[in-house]
C-alpha cells in the first residue's frame, strides 16, 4: 500500500510527540507518527520514578504519567500515533518503506522528522567476554522486567553488579533495590561520587573483564578499582550495563545522512535541518541521552523549520562544520549557517573551571573560562554570542577545553 502525508515522524519519544503535536497544531497538514514499540512514550515509560516536570496541579510527573501526558497532547492536537509500526528503509529522498500490523506499506511525505533516539551499548558492544548466561541486562531491560515481573529472582536475580558511575547507574540501583535485590557493587571507570550509591560498595578506576557462568550468571571479573590493579571476582547473578548511549542511527545512516563524529548521530544545523532536503533530526538521536525535556524542546523548536520546508523555503546549501578536540567528547549542532546559534557539548572527563575556546582557521572566536566544573554525564550549554563571527566560507569551527 503506497499513502502520503505531509510530515512523518520516525518515533514516539519525547522529541517525535512534541514536533507532531506543535506541527499539528500549527496546520501542517497531515501529520503521522510512527513508533515501532507496543506503546507510545520512548524511554519514559520504562521510568517510574519522579523528575519528568508536573501536572497542571503541580504534583511531580513520573515517567509513564509524562509519556501518556506527552501521546494525549500530540493526539488532541491533531496527529496520528500509530505503534507496532517499523520504518525498514527509504524508497527515496523522502519515502519509506515501513512494516505494520497490516502489512507491508510505503510511505511518501513532504517532511521526515528522525526521532528514533538513543539506546545503551549491549554487553556485546562493550566486547566484554564469557558466555551468554541469563542475568545480562541493560538498564532499559531492566526498568521493563521489574514492573512486569516484581521481585521474582528467577527474572531479576538476588545479587546484583551495576556497571558505570553517572545517574543513569543510580537509578538501576535504585530500581534494583526496590525489586528486593542485593546490589554487591557499582564499577565504574571514571570516579564516582561515593554518596550517590547509598551504602553500595563503588569500585572506581575499574572495569568489568569477564562474565561467568553458564546457563545463568555466577560472577564477573574485575580488574582494578580502588587502587587494586590485579583481577577478582564479584559473585553475583544478575549484571547491569548502565549509560554509554549511542544514537539509534541505523535509519539515518541507510538513508545517506551524514553523521557528526563526536556523537554519532546525524549532523543538522541550529533548525535541526540534515544534509537531506526534506529530512529533519531532533532529541537524542542527535548525541545519546539528554533529559527528556530537552529532547522535547528540540522537537517543538524544530516545527518552525518543518512549516517554513512545507510553505516552500528553500532548504539551504551546506554549512559550516563543528568539531570537539579533546577533552571534549562531543558538541551539537553539527552544523553552523549564517545566524549564530547556540552550543551543546560534553566533556570526556571531570574539568575544573576550564577555559573553553571556539576558533575556526586558527583564529580564535570566543576565549572564556568557565565557573563549575564540567562533568562526562552532564552537558553544557553556550549562548549564541559564541558562535558570533563564523565566516561560511572558512573552515571547520572547533570547540576546545583547556585545563
Amino acid at each position: 500500500m503506497s499513502r502520503t502525508v505531509d510530515v512523518l515522524v520516525v518515533g514516539a519519544g519525547p522529541a517525535g510527540l512534541a514536533a507532531a503535536g506543535r506541527l499539528a497544531a500549527l496546520g501542517a497538514g497531515r501529520v503521522e507518527v510512527l513508533e515501532r514499540e507496543p506503546a507510545a512514550g520512548g524511554i519514559p515509560r520504562h521510568c517510574a520514578r519522579p523528575g519528568f516536570g508536573g501536572d497542571a496541579r503541580g504534583r511531580p510527573l513520573d515517567g509513564p504519567a509524562y509519556a501518556r501526558r506527552s501521546v494525549r497532547a500530540a493526539v488532541r492536537a491533531g496527529a496520528t500515533v500509530r505503534t507496532g509500526v517499523s520504518a525498514t528503509g527509504w524508497a527515496g529522498p523522502l519515502t519509506l518503506d515501513v512494516t505494520a500490523p497490516t502489512g507491508l506499506e510505503r510511505i511518501r511525505a513532504r517532511a521526515v522528522v528522525l526521532a528514533n533516539g538513543a539506546r545503551e551499548r549491549p554487553r556485546s558492544a562493550r566486547l566484554v567476554p564469557g558466555s551468554r548466561p541469563a542475568g545480562v541486562l541493560t538498564t532499559g531491560e531492566l526498568q521493563r522486567l521489574v514492573p512486569r515481573f516484581g521481585a521474582r529472582p528467577e527474572h531479576i536475580g538476588r545479587r546484583a553488579v551495576v556497571v558505570g558511575g553517572d545517574p543513569v547507574a543510580r537509578n538501576a540501583v535504585r530500581t534494583l533495590r526496590a525489586a528486593g535485590v542485593e546490589v554487591v557493587a557499582v564499577v565504574t571507570e571514571r570516579p564516582a561520587r561515593r554518596v550517590a550509591f547509598g551504602s553500595v560498595p563503588v569500585l572506581t578506576g575499574a572495569v568489568v573483564t569477564e562474565l561467568l557462568g553458564r546457563g545463568r550468571l555466577t560472577g564477573v571479573t574485575v580488574r582494578g578499582g580502588d587502587g587494586r590493579t590485579n583481577r577478582h571476582t564479584l559473585r553475583c547473578d544478575t549484571v547491569v550495563f548502565t549509560g554509554d548511549w549511542i544514537p539509534d542511527h541505523e535509519l539515518a545512516r541507510a538513508g545517506g545522512l551524514p553523521l557528526a563524529p563526536g556523537t554519532r548521530g546525524p549532523a543538522t544545523d541550529c533548525a535541526f535541518r540534515t544534509a537531506v532536503p526534506g529530512v529533519f533530526a531532533v532529541g537524542n538521536l542527535l548525541r545519546g541521552v539528554e533529559p527528556a525535556v530537552v529532547a522535547a524542546a528540540e522537537g517543538r523548536a524544530a516545527a518552525a523549520a518543518v512549516l517554513d520546508l512545507l510553505a516552500g523555503h528553500p532548504w539551504p546549501d551546506g554549512g559550516v562544520p563543528v568539531r570537539a578536540a579533546e577533552p571534549l567528547r562531543w558538541v551539537t549542532p553539527g552544523l553552523l549557517g549564517p545566524v549564530a546559534a547556540p552550543l551543546l557539548l560534553r566533556s570526556e572527563r571531570r574539568l575544573v573551571r576550564p577555559v573553553l575556546t571556539v576558533t575556526q582557521d586558527g583564529a580564535p572566536l570566543r576565549r572564556e573560562r568557565v565557573s563549575g566544573s564540567l562533568v562526562p554525564w552532564r552537558s553544557v550549554r553556550l549562548g549564541p554570542s559564541w558562535t558570533e563571527g563564523v565566516d561560511l566560507a572558512g573552515g571547520p569551527v572547533v570547540v576546545a577545553a583547556e585545563e
